[in-house]
């Protein structure tokens, strides 16, 4: 079996998986460094994050887990980028335009592109780590600096600096943002130096304090959740909507139908990039891709919580009280949030539209729902309430909680429950508030008897660890 599904930091460099194995022959097979390649041996670890890129997992950051700046005590290390950027340039990195003030020369050219299409493209390199670099290229011909990775997320025909990319998009408002756009702050004073741009991939919190960024920074392509608008120049930071997006894909468009029940919301508007496969791949008893597929996408919108371990091909009832809570999140009732995904539930997930499950948000069922969730009772495999046994996993409260000189309450219900789960020979007295070794090796402790190893296991607990812990 693979990697956890919802495991929080890259595993170590020297592990065995398929995945680990095919990255390290890539990158010790690369082109040469004109064409972007980068021997093996110069490969930097990637430091620890709070989303899990390889699947695609997101982690709900709570509402009440105040925003963090540069010059806060408790930023995790590394979430405040030095990324300077490379000058405007074609494909694959012929001397360009220099990054200074001023139009583009000639039309600019938007490809027409999809929002499913927009973050697929970022992880692509999320999942390869493409290093970065303001003057080494990647296979696919864009820069591997913040502008380049955006110009390839956008299809761009060519390589863009924070200086024009904004000619590529149109400007909205914070509440008008959606997967796919962007976070620009373009530095006139020093363009080269202190400009950065990042994908906007969901909020995480219904009160739209976090987001999940796509960005390219050292030492590789990242993704995880994010202060609104940034850890740093948060009021510099301006939203853009790419200007070619579209719903058309393959010459056509597909429409959502009309037609009520299972999540088939009359009105509901937009388009898919993946036809819809039908009710009957969903359900009791349902074994096939697309119940996997469903899984990734409702953990990605805020359903990791649902899951104790998955999602997988069998449909369970985890899947079920999943897709009703992304249901009931868009303001659905009755027939329209049974638990079972219709067209209209279909196309926002794959769309990346429509409104996340909100942190804390338990699923209730109806008369129309007889009481059970897609097909299943409304208890879970241990007899439980199954929304009930999801309310007693308190909300993650960010990393920042949990460093040396922290002084909190989450220190003290962190250490408390490591000492309940049996991992609480470190404490001599206490657990406290206060941050210590203590506490740290404990969560260490816990960690490795996960199977965790290397950075995986460093002692400071992400959404993962604390879920686990609690669960």
């Amino acid at each position: 079996m693979g990697s956890p599904v919802f495991e929080e930091f890259e595993p170590e460099r020297d592990c065995e998986c398929p995945g680990c194995v095919s990255r390290r022959w890539v990158g010790s097979n690369s082109p040469p460094a004109r064409f972007g390649g980068h021997p093996a041996a110069h490969r930097v670890v990637v430091v620890a994050t709070a989303a899990a890129a390889a699947l695609g997992t997101a982690h709900a950051v709570p509402a009440f887990a105040a925003p963090q700046s540069s010059d806060r005590p408790g930023v995790p290390a590394g979430d405040e980028p030095d990324t300077p950027q490379g000058r405007k340039a074609p494909l694959h990195g012929p001397a360009g335009q220099p990054a200074r003030p001023g139009g583009l020369a000639g039309p600019v050219k938007t490809p027409p592109t999809t929002r499913a299409d927009i973050i697929r493209r970022a992880k692509e390199w999320v999942s390869a780590e493409v290093p970065y670099s303001m003057s080494t290229y990647w296979y696919d011909g864009y820069r591997q600096d913040c502008s380049g990775f955006v110009s390839k997320a956008w299809n761009l025909p060519g390589n863009e600096w924070t200086g024009s990319l904004h000619q590529f998009g149109t400007r909205i408002t914070k509440e008008e943002l959606q997967p796919g756009d962007i976070l620009l702050f373009h530095n006139p004073s020093d363009p080269e130096k202190g400009s950065h741009v990042v994908i906007f991939g969901g909020w995480t919190d219904y009160t739209h304090t976090y987001y999940l960024v796509y960005e390219q920074t050292r030492p590789t392509t990242r993704r995880q959740p994010t202060p609104y608008a940034y850890w740093s120049n948060s009021d510099r930071y301006v939203p853009y909507r790419y200007k070619g997006l579209t719903a058309v894909t393959s010459g056509s468009v597909e429409q959502i139908g009309t037609s009520t029940g299972s999540g088939n919301r009359p009105g509901a508007g937009g388009a898919t990039t993946t036809s819809f496969p039908g009710r009957l791949a969903f359900g009791p008893g349902a074994n096939n891709p697309y119940v996997t597929q469903l899984g990734r996408l409702l953990v990605e919108r805020g359903g990791a919580r649902f899951y104790a371990s998955g999602p997988g091909p069998r449909w369970s009832a985890s899947d079920g009280w999943a897709t009703l809570a992304f249901q009931q999140a868009q303001g659905w009732r009755g027939a329209d949030a049974d638990g079972i995904p219709g067209p209209s539930t279909w196309a926002l997930l794959i769309s990346g539209q429509g409104r996340n499950i909100t942190f804390g948000q338990a699923p209730t069922t109806g008369s129309g729902s007889g009481g059970g969730i897609g097909g299943y009772p409304a208890t879970g495999a241990a007899g439980a309430p199954a929304a009930a046994s999801v309310s007693r996993v308190p909300a993650y409260p960010g990393r920042g909680m949990f460093r040396p000189g922290a002084q909190n309450a989450y220190v003290t219900q962190l250490g408390r429950q490591l000492a309940k789960k049996g991992f609480g020979k470190y404490y001599t007295t206490g657990p406290g508030p206060h941050w210590g070794e203590a506490d740290r090796r404990g969560v260490e402790a816990f960690q490795r008897a996960q199977g965790w190893r290397g950075g995986a296991a460093d002692g400071y607990p992400g959404p993962e660890t604390w879920r686990r812990l609690f669960s």
